[in-house]
């Protein structure tokens, strides 16, 4: 190598304490939200982290799939309650709207405003 090849080298200044926390965070919660898809995913997984500790993710079971049928068919009655009182109320509501366009309830007219009256001056005494 020649002089001139060894000043090319690309020199890294060193960092200070908080841009090192700062780097550190973003690597763990890049590690972090990587391990939270993979876990969270419905495919079986094996996470061996370090030979610390083994998780073991893996499909839902018969048992598990029904309680989340029956879960889901009940949130499905219970928004379709909703929906049917939602429209009870709005069939209310057209048809006091009907009633009140029927009745062609007379308008209120304002009344032509009057001027006042000029104060009476007073004489002056001299």
């Amino acid at each position: 190598m020649t002089e001139t090849e060894s000043d090319a080298v690309i020199e890294i200044d060193k960092m200070s304490v908080d841009q090192f926390a700062g780097a550190v965070v973003l690597i763990l919660g890049a590690i972090g939200s990587l391990l939270l898809v993979v876990w969270q995913s419905k495919c079986h997984c094996r996470v061996n982290l370090c030979y610390i500790f083994q998780c073991e993710r893996r499909p839902p079971n018969e048992e598990e799939l029904k309680t989340l049928a029956d879960e889901t068919k009940g949130l499905k009655d219970k928004q379709n309650k909703m929906n049917k009182k939602e429209d009870k109320i709005l069939d209310k509501e057209k048809e006091i709207l009907h009633k009140v366009e029927e009745q062609n309830t007379p308008r209120l007219i304002p009344t032509p405003r009057k001027e006042p009256e000029p104060e009476p001056e007073i004489d002056k005494l001299v």
